[in-house]
């Protein structure tokens, strides 16, 4: 099967010399999503619209691999630090170790073990041990909540442990100033994140049947993209084929060169 899109790590090669087996992909010079939001990365702040776009790339790698792959497939290790950024900070989803194809039918899942990350497995897979496209979108809504929040999935020092409940908990309260990245210092539209924070609870609905689709969330995303940039001034389209531009000043000093 081949598996081509420009939100996914291109395999560019291999190795198979004796004992020495490889596989060569492309390189992403900007390192992955969770350096950047952890500040190891030269310490820049990724400004809620470049989150948005970040979001949207990875969002359109999955939704390519659900509704454009023939077999389907489901990720199931989606994760910040399985999004690698390019040298114009375009994202693409790597590592697709634990990848699964569906067969072409009738079928709405596939038993399997469960694998994925702690944190974002979803916890009807885990339970079940059925997999489906549901639980790619589970946990996509974890990587949203990170890339809103900046905060662990799980802190123990937290009332409310896991980042779900933390989010859930406090967005009842409409408190958004304690759950939005305070790095980004109120520099983003309140409506735009709020509609993220919905569409990430939505993703993370305990029962599968009530997440939305890929598709959905690409929409969403875009929508929420849109209305960013509406604030900036950008009335740029918002299309799945065109490049970024990273808002920030880069220091090239700290990105690693090619060998």
């Amino acid at each position: 099967m081949r598996v081509h899109h420009i939100n996914l790590v291109s395999l560019v090669g291999y190795c198979d010399e004796g004992n020495h087996l490889a596989l060569i992909y492309e390189y992403m010079p900007n390192g992955d999503l969770k350096q950047h939001l952890l500040g190891k990365r030269g310490g820049f702040v990724l400004s809620w619209q470049n989150r948005l776009r970040i979001a949207v790339d990875a969002a359109l790698g999955l939704e390519y691999l659900h509704t454009g792959c023939k077999p389907p497939m489901v990720y199931r290790d989606i994760k910040t630090t399985n999004i690698l950024l390019d040298k114009r900070f375009q994202a693409k989803l790597a590592d697709f170790g634990l990848s699964r194809s569906f067969p072409i039918g009738n079928e709405t899942h596939v038993s399997t073990v469960v694998a994925g990350t702690p944190g974002y497995l979803d916890p009807e897979y885990y339970q079940t041990n059925w997999l489906t496209e549901k639980s790619d979108i589970y946990s996509f809504g974890i990587v949203l909540l990170e890339i809103i929040t900046n905060r662990r999935i799980i802190d123990q020092s937290r009332e409310k442990p896991h980042i779900v409940e933390w989010v859930g908990f406090i967005a009842r309260t409409g408190d958004l100033g304690n759950i939005i990245d305070p790095k980004l210092h109120g520099d983003y539209d309140i409506g735009s994140v709020w509609k993220a924070i919905e569409l990430a609870m939505s993703c993370v609905n305990l029962s599968s049947a009530r997440r939305p689709s890929m598709s959905q969330v690409v929409q969403d995303l875009k929508e929420c993209l849109i209305s960013e940039n509406s604030r900036t001034g950008e009335s740029r389209e918002v299309n799945s084929m065109s490049s970024i531009e990273f808002n920030m000043h880069i220091d090239t000093e700290v990105i690693p060169k090619a060998r």
